[in-house]
Formats: C-alpha cells, structure tokens, sequence
C-alpha cells in the first residue's frame, strides 16, 4: 500500500477518535481495556503518536522510550490529543521518503512509510475503543485495510521474540478472510509463531470471518467470527496474543 493511503486512514481514523472520546467524556470505560478510562486511551495514543513522530522527524536510527503521560484532563486532554495527531499528520507528509529511522517489527523498512502503516493501525484499533466507549454502532473497518492490519499482526508483531502465542508442541492455526482474497497459515510452537501468507497444508484449527471483523477480534476487540477444529488453538490466541 502507498504511504499516502496510510496517511489519509490515519487522518480519519485520528479525527473519529478525537470526536468519540469527546463524545463519550473522559470518565467512560473502554470496554476492551478494562484499566482504561477514555482520559488513559487519549493520553496513551497522544503519546504514541509523538514518540512516532520523534523518529521520523529525527532520524533516529535507535529505540528510545515514550513520554510520561500528561496531566490533563476533559476538553484541554481532547485538544492536546488533537495537535499530538496533527503534528504526526505534519511530520510524515513533510519527511522525505528515504528518511532512514528505528523500525520495530521483522522485516519493515524503515522510514515514514513504516510509521505511516503503524500509526494508522494504532489509530484505528484505539477509535474503535473510543467509539465503542461512547456507545452505539462502531464505523466499520474498510476491508483492504483490514486485510493489511490481519498481516501486519501476525506476520509483523506475532513474529517478534516478545509475542506470548507459544504451545508446547507444534500446532498449525489458519487464518481466513472470507470476504477477500487472504488466507494465513501461523506455525506455533516454543518458539515466536512463524506466519505465511498462504493455505499451505493441513490446520488444525481455523478462524474465519469477514476481514474488518477477524482484524478485530485478532486484537481481542470482538470475538472470533467463526472457529473450525479445535478450538482451543483459538482460545489460546486470545489468552496469550494481547498487545494494548
């Protein structure tokens, strides 16, 4: 996908957040964080998008950690989580595309273009939770994009060392899109699960759905559309895969 689709997800999906927040009030629950109030969601994400920005913007070749989270509360929480997401806008659009910067997950190249993606899929998992904060139906997940973020999580973050999806013995999880042309195969074992994008050979369990809705319940926001087999490879997901 181009940077610059990337980037208009991510303006959307900042704004819709922005305004559910603000709708819901920051004392309301986020249903699938339960620590979380809509004040930690916003503080957490304006966070977040800052530290993202900071690579880019400086070219830093190397991790470093986030800020604390601010003192704010209500409409100046709500506005400063506004200009957070604004300066991410201005500071990717502006970066030249080559910017070489620190890259998190197995194989992304580095620069504008990786935070771009990330930040979109952020962004969009974290306005689901303040919509789904604020009550009522959801804006759904166009399905490209959903499609993309099912690959980013389990062939991006499930193959880092830190992912907790691990099984004694080796087990075969499929992953199928029914509304797209998207199919996974995950290898778990002891080691961090290993992820094709194909339906190559047999699974013994296979989760199914339309895309928007298999991108959310692999990041435990709705539960799974459909389970095959055992469904305790399912089961496991969920207990084990949760990345806030």
């Amino acid at each position: 996908m181009e940077t610059a689709w990337y980037l208009g997800t991510l303006e959307r999906e900042g704004r819709s957040l922005a305004d559910a927040a603000e709708q819901a009030g920051p004392d309301a629950p986020v249903p699938a964080c339960p620590d979380w109030r809509v004040r930690d969601l916003l503080r957490h994400t304006g966070v977040v998008h800052r530290w993202a920005a900071g690579f880019v913007a400086d070219a830093c070749p190397t991790p470093r950690p986030m800020e604390e989270h601010p003192d704010l509360d209500g409409a100046e929480l709500v506005a400063w989580y506004r200009a957070c997401h604004h300066a991410l806008l201005d500071t990717l659009r502006e970066a030249e595309p080559d910017v070489e910067c620190w890259a998190f997950l197995p194989g992304a190249v580095s620069g504008p273009g990786f935070w771009a993606r990330r930040q979109a899929h952020e962004t969009a998992v974290h306005r689901y939770d303040a919509e789904a904060a604020r009550g009522g139906e959801p804006t759904p997940v166009d399905t490209d994009f959903a499609v993309d973020g099912v690959d980013e999580l389990l062939r991006g973050f499930h193959a880092r060392r830190r992912s907790r999806v691990r099984t004694p013995e080796p087990r075969v999880l499929r992953v199928r899109a029914t509304d797209a042309d998207a199919v996974w195969t995950v290898r778990l074992s002891q080691e961090p699960p290993v992820t094709t994008r194909d339906a190559a050979g047999d699974a013994e369990c296979e989760v199914s759905g339309p895309a928007a809705e298999l991108y959310l319940s692999l990041w435990n926001r709705l539960p799974v559309p459909e389970v095959t087999g055992d469904a305790a490879l399912a089961a496991l997901w969920r207990e084990t895969s949760a990345i806030v």
